[in-house]
């Protein structure tokens, strides 16, 4: 038989788990003497390996600095005299329009690659495959050598009726003199890269995307260029920057062929000057300018095709050095804040 006083009543029991996690709180708080205020305070974890590691970059950063502008074989002043001289920019402005042609005319040749490349047709699908085995498996420079001496092979070239009769003759000595020839090496070459480019930005997406707009009627031309294009174009963009970047790095080797590139520009004055380093180093200069240049309208164009893929775009290199200070002003005031609240929950 259960006494009276052994019966709990029904207005002491704790009306839910969290004013008995507050009951218990307490009770130990007044068991161990303490008061919220008098709790420790969280202090930040010291990562003192990744201080000395950033200690260590640091001074090997600065050590290659020092040495680079302090030693006198570079002839910084040679470099200042010789930037802006007119035969050097000259060379800039072909290595420029050298390079804006190569990548315009090998992604208007390497789009239609890759949809042959993903046709139903084998025999375009087998062409398409060779053409990228033949110039990706030959290294650019035997190209450039070949097509600057095709007039061996083909001394003429004709137009008229196929296996018959040429209406239009011309000497190929005469048709393709070096800057042309390192235009149509070049842009057969960044074809075959480019076609695998657009491709594996085709495949990138989903194919419902392409069985939605069959389902209203869309044609298969029409759903490519509406459709599949403007989403494959995220996945695009990065490599084809990429390819941009190498192309205009790889201009300098038409330097072979006698193309007044930047290159050979810089050259034909340390042929006459012996000043080999300084004008080497005007090169680099301008290649390095130009490269993040490029690579700054790169990070734009990718941030403009991530619009449909993320509800925030990610922010320009400005926006996060203005936030940066605010930031880490905020972020003393979060850990005090974080450090003021009692821990609840057992002594572990």
């Amino acid at each position: 038989m259960v006494s009276p006083s052994e019966v709990t009543a029904p207005d002491s029991a704790p009306d839910s788990a969290s004013d008995a996690v507050s009951v218990s709180s307490a009770g130990r708080l007044k068991s161990g003497g303490l008061a919220s205020d008098d709790l420790p305070k969280v202090v930040p974890r010291r990562r003192v390996g990744r201080r000395l590691t950033a200690a260590a970059a640091l001074l090997v950063f600065a050590v290659v600095v020092n040495s680079v502008v302090h030693n006198r074989a570079f002839q910084w002043d040679v470099v200042a005299r010789y930037f802006t001289t007119g035969a050097v920019l000259d060379g800039l402005l072909l290595t420029l329009w050298l390079t804006a042609a190569v990548m315009v005319l090998g992604f208007l040749l390497g789009t239609p690659l890759a949809v042959m490349r993903l046709s139903g047709n084998p025999v375009l699908r087998t062409l398409s495959w060779g053409y990228v085995w033949i110039f990706r498996s030959t290294p650019l420079l035997v190209q450039l050598l070949f097509w600057f001496n095709i007039g061996a092979l083909y001394p003429t070239l004709g137009l008229g009726i196929p296996f018959g009769p040429r209406f239009v003759t011309v000497q190929t000595v005469n048709l393709l003199g070096p800057t042309l020839t390192a235009v149509v090496g070049l842009t057969l070459h960044e074809a075959a890269y480019a076609a695998e480019v657009v491709r594996g930005g085709i495949l990138s997406v989903d194919t419902g995307q392409t069985e939605a707009a069959q389902a209203l009627g869309l044609g298969r031309p029409r759903t490519l260029r509406r459709i599949v294009i403007p989403q494959a174009m995220r996945s695009i963009v990065p490599t084809a920057g990429n390819m941009l970047i190498g192309t205009l790095k790889g201009t300098s080797i038409v330097s072979v062929l006698a193309v007044h590139d930047l290159l050979y520009s810089v050259q034909l004055v340390y042929n006459q000057t012996y000043q080999v380093i300084p004008l080497l180093m005007v090169a680099t200069l301008w290649y390095i300018a130009v490269t993040t240049v490029l690579s700054a309208g790169q990070f734009y164009v990718e941030r403009h095709y991530a619009r449909g893929t993320a509800r925030t775009v990610p922010p320009t290199p400005l926006r996060r050095l203005r936030v940066r200070p605010a930031v880490l002003r905020a972020r003393p005031r979060a850990m005090t804040a974080a450090d003021a609240r009692p821990a609840i929950g057992g002594d572990r």
